[in-house]
């Protein structure tokens, strides 16, 4: 396999998590008697540019179905990260009604719905078709198209061409990367800014998070190796910000390599940094492997012995990343005999590869478990707050990831 960006050979590996399915790919009961697929969920990193990405075997048409089940909308938290973010670039590019916003990978309408609040003009880009339905029930118009070089350079001809784009959490789950990059590219005003977030493969080896690899992630990014992408586009990054969601992101901002935006000290200060602690070189990306198999391991000697002890136990969040983590251990109903989560699309249904049943959080209620393991570990203070009568009624709750935690 050769480099999504630049081409190379890819000889050195990051991760081997085994054979897995695609972690949105949700079951009904009558899918259970049914052959289910699974990929090799293998990690390599570009010993030239840096791009840590998955092995080449699925395509984004089929684990980016109509039937999607990830809806933005169901964690208040990313709510309100939106709408701060709305506000902040509002304010920062003095966005008014005569300015154009796109949003790529637009979902269910959660953040552009604070545009159009504001009368800001707005278009969602969105292939998959429940999460663009609803955001169409909000108002918002929706493009059902995969986004690359050729739709940024039609919206362009139409006269579409926008003050900012957004990409929340899309950038890493793109095959093609340069195509995308591209894509941005042709659609910018001379001034137009895009703002990229994405989990920082920084945070993801400093804190073991290996569940948040999964088939939908293509890449695996650093500040270092986007400025490469975006060179590669004629695009450049002009100012970063660390932020906490997703266990440590970054957002980006970008424009046309010739704006007049003035490249701010963050991002000279990050590159320096990433350097620093190895990142261009191949000493970083070792030893992943064995801290992926330190975690799992913990996780499976939990649950064996919640169960010699007979005690119950439950899970919260059916996310992928805890997909992720349950099918590297082999963790089936027998051990975790059900999840909850409150997202309607993804009750009465089942996790793929494991099988376990997902229920709605009410299934807590009339028997509140001894341990609730909370999957989704970065929204895991925002569960426990919700769910705190449990643990006044003797539940304990459970992470696994950076390493066992029992509160």
């Amino acid at each position: 396999m050769n480099c999504r960006h630049c081409n190379s050979l890819l000889t050195q590996r990051f991760l081997d998590l085994g054979f897995a399915p695609p972690s949105n790919a949700y079951l009904s009961a009558d899918g259970l008697n049914q052959p289910e697929a699974t990929y090799p969920l293998r990690l390599f990193v570009c010993g030239q540019c840096r791009l840590v990405q998955t092995e080449d075997y699925t395509a984004a048409e089929e684990l980016f179905s109509t039937d999607y089940a990830y809806f933005s909308s169901t964690s208040k938290g990313w709510l309100d990260h939106a709408a701060r973010y709305a506000d902040m670039v509002t304010e920062r590019l003095k966005l008014t009604t005569d300015s154009f916003v796109v949003e790529v990978a637009s979902n269910d309408g959660y953040l552009l719905r604070n545009f159009t609040t504001s009368g800001i003009p707005c278009l969602g880009i969105e292939p998959t078709g429940d999460t663009a339905a609803a955001a169409e029930a909000l108002g918002i118009p929706v493009i059902r198209r995969f986004f690359g070089a050729e739709l940024g350079a039609e919206l362009a001809a139409s006269g579409k061409r926008a003050d900012l784009v957004v990409g929340n959490n899309v950038y890493a789950h793109v095959p093609d990367i340069n195509d995308f990059t591209l894509g941005i590219a042709n659609m910018l005003k001379a001034q137009g800014v895009v703002t990229l977030e994405f989990p920082h493969v920084m945070r993801l080896v400093e804190f073991a998070q290996f569940d948040t690899v999964y088939h939908e992630h293509f890449s695996y990014l650093s500040l270092l190796t986007v400025s490469r992408i975006f060179a590669h586009s004629g695009l450049r990054i002009f100012d970063v910000e660390e932020l906490p969601t997703h266990g440590g992101s970054l957002r980006v901002w970008g424009c046309l390599d010739g704006a007049h935006h003035a490249v701010r000290p963050s991002v000279t200060a990050l590159i320096n940094e990433e350097r620093a602690r190895g990142m261009d070189g191949d000493g970083f990306y070792v030893a992943f492997q064995e801290r992926a198999d330190s975690i799992k391991n913990d996780l499976l000697s939990f649950l064996l012995e919640a169960r010699r002890e007979s005690k119950s136990v439950a899970g919260y969040g059916a996310a992928a990343k805890g997909n992720t983590l349950l099918n590297y251990a082999g963790v089936r109903p027998d051990l975790l005999p059900f999840v909850c989560d409150a997202a309607k699309s993804k009750q009465n249904k089942f996790l793929p590869g494991s099988h376990i049943p997902i229920f709605a959080p009410d299934a807590l209620e009339t028997s509140p478990p001894d341990y609730l393991v909370i999957l989704p570990w970065n929204i895991a203070a925002e569960v426990r707050q919700q769910l705190a009568h449990l643990a006044e009624q003797g539940t304990r709750f459970v992470t696994a990831v950076p390493e066992l935690r029992i509160r």
